[in-house]
């Protein structure tokens, strides 16, 4: 490529503000649009938890301001949930132009699949894991001990939840990747399923507040996962690679045509 073919950086300085602005203007029109409801939505997300406390008891908030400010900042963590994929589409604007063609196809399915997958695995912690872990939690404090959970501290759990479901729901798309782009193949990674299984609960342990409970929740639909991904990857292994070799062959070609058409003329 000629240097007077490429574009300025200016050019992608605009582009890249461009893409922030959409970004920033999606979430605040979501954000504009909830925060009305900011203690419904608040409610909503309580709800596991208040149902499986015992008679009598309340959430409660120790600082002053968390009655305000702990739904907002509830509403904020929604509408960047809820704008990931317009966030997503502008990153890929982005970058496409700097992508093969092979490789802009590859993006559009990846982005849906894993918003999709990501949102499925809020769902199966709100209305799976919660009920679970808060009935299997609320059940085993001593005898004189009352449940009243403050919601700051209840707010930065179930979101600490929700964020480590949704990128464990990403495990097939990551395989995937790794198989299409060629650094491994599903061969190999069915040889590695006794170390994934362990490495499983090790992430488990990580991501999740530290009880077993939540930890086996996490651990054992990751490694569900980890199989559907090595399953679907068996249709990607190598083509990244294959393609872009291609591509660049079919460019390399069309180059040297180029320079012998005009050698003739």
């Amino acid at each position: 490529m000629a240097v007077e073919d490429t574009q300025p950086l200016i050019t992608h300085l605009i582009e890249l503000r461009k893409r922030l602005l959409n970004s920033i203007i999606a979430v605040l029109v979501i954000f504009l649009a909830l925060v009305y409801f900011a203690n419904d939505i608040y409610q909503i997300v309580s709800a596991p938890l208040i149902s499986q406390m015992p008679v009598g008891s309340t959430m409660i908030a120790t600082d002053v301001a968390s009655p305000f400010f702990t739904p907002i900042k509830l509403t904020i963590y929604v509408s960047l949930i809820l704008s990931a994929p317009v966030i997503l589409y502008q990153l890929w604007a982005f970058i496409a132009p700097a992508l093969y063609k092979h490789e802009r196809k590859m993006v559009m399915p990846l982005l849906f699949s894993s918003s999709l997958l990501f949102y499925i695995g809020i769902a199966f912690a709100y209305f799976v894991v919660f009920p679970l872990a808060f009935g299997f939690l609320t059940k085993t404090a001593p005898v004189g001990v009352v449940v009243s959970t403050d919601i700051s501290k209840y707010l930065d759990f179930v979101m600490t939840l929700f964020m480590a479901f949704g990128a464990a729901f990403e495990v097939p798309v990551a395989i995937v990747l790794l198989c299409w782009m060629g650094v491994t193949t599903p061969e190999a990674l069915k040889k590695k399923r006794p170390y994934i299984f362990v490495g499983a609960f090790i992430v488990g342990m990580l991501l999740t507040p530290p009880d077993i409970f939540s930890q086996t929740l996490l651990a054992i639909p990751m490694y569900c996962l980890f199989e559907v991904g090595v399953f679907c990857s068996r249709y990607y292994v190598g083509k990244g690679r294959r393609d872009g070799a291609e591509g660049e062959d079919a460019e390399a070609e069309a180059e040297a045509q180029d320079k012998h058409s005009e050698k003739e003329s």
